[in-house]
């Protein structure tokens, strides 16, 4: 397997914030190792100090099993101060990382220091998007795809801690493989306090990520009102997350580009039970009124009489997803 250069390894790092819909600022000079980002959006703003290799097969003389990071390079792992500092590993094939807890790893390190994740954990990862491994000295390694980053940044202490408390790391354990299975209340009741708000999150990030998978994948990676893709889409929930009658269903999403999702929620841009675009006549009216409608032919043009849907009925927009959505965003259709 071809190990990639320290550049590509923290473009996967970079990519993967993006992916989360965050924004990252780098702070140290491209070729840096550790480098450092100001990872922004979501609930938590942090600076991110990021060391990284590839995760490479332990070796003839090591368990079948064995996938390790060698941190050759530094003297040690230096903590980031008000912000988060990751130990990530990268595995290429399975395209998922490993992240290890840097509190376990405060020394010096040897002459040729490695640190050990078991494959089936990586494996598992792959499919599921989070999957922990429990050394069993004391660190916990969270094995996770790339769209779990952000997640990772914001709560990674917390997250590594779960492995002192074997309830808790049983709860972390299965919301990585079926995350609408575990509970707020049995997450109060297992979780110490001071980690419920960490493990809360992660339980929504996996849920988030594994919506926009599928949805993004349904419609081709391609937005459902105009067609463009260029990795700027995303996947927008037809009645919105936030209220009790939402659903993580694919037929509650499509996919949208950053522009038509922004009128979409802003009930600019709608689409009936059809299919069929509407645009909301009124609002253009009162934007040509104040003179703020700088662009609207552009915007009539890229949009679709009717949305370019996914081939499969089962993930196109359900009726009633579609009538409660509209209802919620003011139309009368």
């Amino acid at each position: 397997m071809a190990r990639l250069p320290k550049a590509d390894l923290l473009h996967v790092v970079e990519d993967a914030i993006h992916e989360c819909q965050r924004h990252c600022l780098r702070l140290t000079p491209a070729g840096a190792h550790p480098a450092r980002y100001q990872v922004l959006g979501g609930t938590v703003e942090r600076i991110a100090r990021v060391y990284i290799w590839n995760l490479t097969h332990g070796g003839a003389n090591r368990p079948a099993d064995e996938w390790r990071v060698q941190a050759t390079g530094i003297q040690r792992f230096e903590p980031e101060h008000n912000g988060a500092s990751l130990i990530l590993g990268w595995r290429a094939d399975l395209g998922v990382l490993a992240g290890f807890d840097i509190a376990q790893h405060r020394g010096e390190l040897g002459t040729s220091p490695s640190l050990q994740v078991r494959e089936a954990a990586l494996h598992r990862a792959a499919i599921d998007g989070l999957a922990v491994h429990n050394k069993g000295n004391g660190e916990l390694v969270i094995a996770f795809r790339p769209d779990f980053l952000a997640a990772y940044i914001d709560h990674a202490e917390r997250l590594h801690a779960t492995g002192d408390a074997a309830e808790e790391l049983a709860v972390l354990s299965r919301i990585g493989q079926e995350p609408a299975s575990v509970t707020q209340d049995e997450i109060e009741s297992t979780v110490a306090q001071h980690r419920q708000f960490a493990v809360v999150s992660t339980q929504r990030a996996i849920r988030a990520a594994d919506f926009r998978r599928r949805v993004l994948t349904a419609y081709g990676h391609r937005c459902a009102m105009c067609g463009l893709a260029l990795r700027l889409l995303d996947s927008a929930h037809i009645v919105p997350a936030a209220r009790p009658e939402s659903s993580d269903e694919t037929a509650n999403g499509i996919a949208l580009c950053a522009l038509h999702h922004r009128a979409f929620d802003r009930a600019l841009v709608t689409f009936d039970d059809d299919y069929r675009t509407r645009m909301n006549e009124p609002m253009v009216q009162a934007l040509i009124d104040a003179r703020q409608a700088n662009g609207l032919d552009g915007f009539r043009q890229a949009l679709r009489p009717v949305l370019a849907l996914p081939p499969d009925r089962r993930d196109r927009p359900a009726p009633h997803f579609v009538a409660a959505g509209n209802a919620l965003r003011g139309w009368d259709i």
